[in-house]
Parts: structure tokens; sequence; C-alpha cells
């Protein structure tokens, strides 16, 4: 089935599961400190993180996690159908977490002319037993 009849046949309730990262390393997570230009301590010093701030090591950024779990709406229905993303960070990810996203279709409507649909987006770590993130977005669906 093509890509445009594939997103013509989109139904509320149905949903895709993937892995966005397997074994998340230190040197991703440097390396968004370095993309996006955010150096806080609590992502890249490692003394700093476990003795000051109490944890068990780095974590990783919210929005490095935000933008692996948006790979499940970019390949379900393509970038430029992407109309709004949303995300609410729940609980850290750390090195060494597979992390993995489920969307889910609430609904798909008419809305001024558009076929758009209203994703939920839940990102887990440890098997599916820790919630890091929960997130909506806009999507059309032509």
């Amino acid at each position: 089935m093509s890509e445009s009849n594939q997103l013509a046949s989109v139904t509320a309730g149905e949903e895709r599961s993937q892995v966005v990262v397997s074994d998340l390393k230190r040197t991703q997570i440097v390396m968004y400190a370095g993309a996006s230009g955010d150096f806080n301590p609590l992502h890249t010093d490692e003394p700093f993180s476990t003795q000051v701030a109490g944890n068990p090591t780095v974590m990783s950024h919210g929005m490095l996690v935000m933008g692996l779990a948006s790979q499940v709406l970019t390949e379900w229905f393509g970038l430029p159908n992407v109309r709004r993303y949303r995300a609410r960070f729940q609980s850290p990810t750390w090195p060494g977490d597979t992390i993995s996203v489920t969307a889910k279709v609430e609904s798909v409507e008419e809305v001024e002319g558009e076929r758009r649909a209203e994703v939920a987006l839940r990102a887990t770590t440890r098997d599916g037993a820790v919630a890091v993130l929960s997130g909506s977005a806009t999507v059309l669906v032509r």
C-alpha cells in the first residue's frame, strides 16, 4: 500500500510501538549537548551529577528523549505532516536505558478542510516499567 493510502486508512485506536534507542550511550548525550548548546552539568559532569545532585550518573536531556520519541510520528506520518507536538517529561533517562515509544491515534476528524489525527505518545524504559515522557501530536492524514 502506498504511503498516501496508508495515511488515508488511519483510524482511531490504531497504534505503533518501537524501540527508539537501545542502550543509550553517554556519547549520544554529549553529542546532544553539543548540538543543543545545553551543557548543564547534570548532563555532562559525572562528579557534579553524582556528588552534588545525588544522581546515579549523568542524565540525558529531556529534549533528546522528545526528539527520539518523535521518530515514531515522522516514520508513521512523515515529517511534513506533523503540525503540533507537545511532551511532558516524567522521569529521567540514563546511560544504558532502552527507550520504547508507543503512539496511539485518539481521533481522526476533518478540520478546516484537512483530515487530522490527534495522537497520544508514551515513552518508557525498563521494559515499560518507567514512564519517561507523555505527549500528544496533531498530524495530517491525507
